[in-house]
C-alpha cells in the first residue's frame, strides 16, 4: 500500500517558505527582509502565497516573545531545547493561531504536523502534534469547544 499524497496548497507551500526563512532566523538572526529577499528566489516560491509567506515570516519574527511565552506552558522542556526545526514549526503555528483567526485550529496543526513530518525530526510530528493540541486549547477554546461539542453530538447519532 502506497503512503497517502498530501496537495501542496499555495498555503502550504508559503507555511514551507516561512518555515526556512524561520529556521534561519532563529540559527543565524538574519533580519526578515535579507531572508525573504533570498527565499523568493527559490525554486517553487511562484507556487506559494508570497502575502501569506510574508505575514507568517514577519509575524514570527515580530512576535517571537510573546509567541514563546504562550508556548512555554504546553513544552515539555525549555523551548530552546526543541530542535530549530520543531520551534519553528511551532512559532508559526502559534502566529497563525493569533493573527490568522479564519483558518480552523485544526488546519494549523494538520499542516504543522505535515511540515515537520517533511522536514523535523522521525518522531518531532507527534511532539509538534500534542504542543499545539493544548496551544490551541488556551488561544482558541470556544472554537475548539465547539468542535468538541460537534464531534460529540456527532458519535451520539
Amino acid at each position: 500500500m502506497c503512503g497517502a499524497l498530501y496537495v501542496k496548497s499555495s498555503r502550504y507551500r508559503s507555511r514551507e517558505f516561512a518555515l526556512q526563512g524561520l529556521y534561519r532566523w532563529l540559527l543565524a538572526r538574519h533580519t526578515p527582509a535579507e531572508i525573504a529577499q533570498d527565499i523568493v528566489l527559490f525554486r517553487g516560491f511562484d507556487k506559494c502565497d508570497a502575502l501569506y509567506f510574508r505575514d507568517l515570516l514577519d509575524g514570527a519574527i515580530h512576535d517571537a516573545d510573546a509567541i514563546e511565552r504562550v508556548l512555554a506552558p504546553c513544552l515539555d522542556r525549555p523551548l530552546q531545547q526543541v530542535s530549530p526545526v520543531e520551534r519553528a514549526v511551532l512559532m508559526i503555528a502559534g502566529c497563525e493561531f493569533s493573527r490568522h483567526p479564519e483558518v480552523p485550529y485544526g488546519v494549523v496543526i494538520n499542516e504543522a504536523v505535515e511540515l515537520t513530518k517533511a522536514f523535523g525530526g522521525t518522531e518531532g510530528h507527534k511532539y509538534v502534534n500534542g504542543v499545539l493540541d493544548k496551544l490551541a486549547a488556551a488561544l482558541r477554546a470556544p472554537e475548539v469547544a465547539a468542535a468538541r461539542t460537534a464531534r460529540e453530538a456527532g458519535a451520539v447519532r
